[in-house]
């Protein structure tokens, strides 16, 4: 499985999606991590429609660690069922998706 990703999560607070950055980086699943936000969110849940305010975590990471990155913000992310959305990086400068291959590579 060749390839690039970014991985989407959203977070209630910009201190979770934090925490989930650190803990992909430290564990060398993501080469980096982005947060954005605040931002609104509206969806429905258990039948209702529902409002909040949540933080946007981007992380970049390499296609053979997104299962592990995937399964690692599963296991530590706050919400019963959390946004894990895994988008192909179809192209990119090279230099820049080679960084991505070697900072997820074991140190």
């Amino acid at each position: 499985m060749a390839g690039h990703y970014e991985l989407k999560v959203t977070t209630p607070t910009d201190v979770e999606a934090a925490a989930l950055g650190e803990a992909a980086l430290g564990a060398r699943l993501a080469a980096c991590f982005q947060i954005s936000g605040p931002i609104s969110s509206t969806y429905r849940w258990r039948g209702e429609v529902e409002q909040s305010t949540e933080w946007l975590l981007t992380l970049k990471t390499a296609a053979d660690c997104l299962n592990a990155a995937m399964d690692l913000v599963r296991s530590l992310h706050s919400y019963e069922l959390p946004e894990i959305i895994a988008l192909p990086i179809e192209a990119g400068s090279p230099d820049y998706l080679d960084w991505i291959t070697a900072e997820t590579r074991p140190g």
